[in-house]
């Protein structure tokens, strides 16, 4: 049953167990907690998109079906990983489900998102680098979701620790490391 007909409102949310989809998640489930709040029903539905090792295309080059449900199965986890993570398991007074698809992330958060009242809450920024290796879910979502698409900034720590990676990145140790 649609969100808007049965007074609920989905929100589908991006989960890949980055620092910027926790912050995601995490909003998502805010969102969901403002919604319930104003007495209107509300369900949180965290997805993991998951392709086979080696990505899709490798796939097809040499399937292997009996390792499909050990790919599935890594997914889920990292799926309860991500929320144990977040919340310490599922966050309580929420409605949330979670699954994982298989598919590119982008594509699998927009087909999910599919109702217009839906809230599609992904991770936004990924870096310079980062987007020139992989393209941005995020842009994608935004461009080709038909509901709402609530981009989260990337966190202060994820910040951070980028700014000390860069860094430390070209300093050496000012002594050689001992032999073992």
């Amino acid at each position: 049953m649609d969100g808007q007909q049965d007074g609920g409102h989905r929100i589908v949310v991006g989960v890949s167990g980055s620092l910027g989809s926790l912050a995601a998640l995490h909003r998502a489930v805010a969102e969901a907690a403002r919604a319930e709040a104003a007495g209107r029903r509300a369900e949180v539905l965290a997805v993991l998109a998951w392709a086979p090792q080696g990505g899709e295309l490798a796939y097809r080059r040499a399937p292997c079906p009996p390792l499909l449900p050990f790919w599935r199965e890594a997914a889920v986890g990292r799926l309860a990983e991500a929320l144990d993570a977040a919340f310490g398991g599922a966050p309580s007074g929420v409605r949330l489900t979670a699954e994982a698809v298989r598919g590119d992330a982008g594509d699998v958060l927009v087909r999910t998102a599919d109702r217009p009242g839906d809230l599609l809450v992904v991770g936004a920024g990924g870096g310079l680098l980062r987007r020139g290796l992989r393209p941005s879910v995020t842009g994608y979502c935004v461009r080709r979701a038909g509901c709402a698409v609530l981009a989260v900034p990337r966190p202060v720590l994820q910040h951070d620790l980028a700014e000390l990676h860069r860094r430390n990145r070209w300093h050496l140790p000012a002594e050689p490391l001992p032999s073992r």
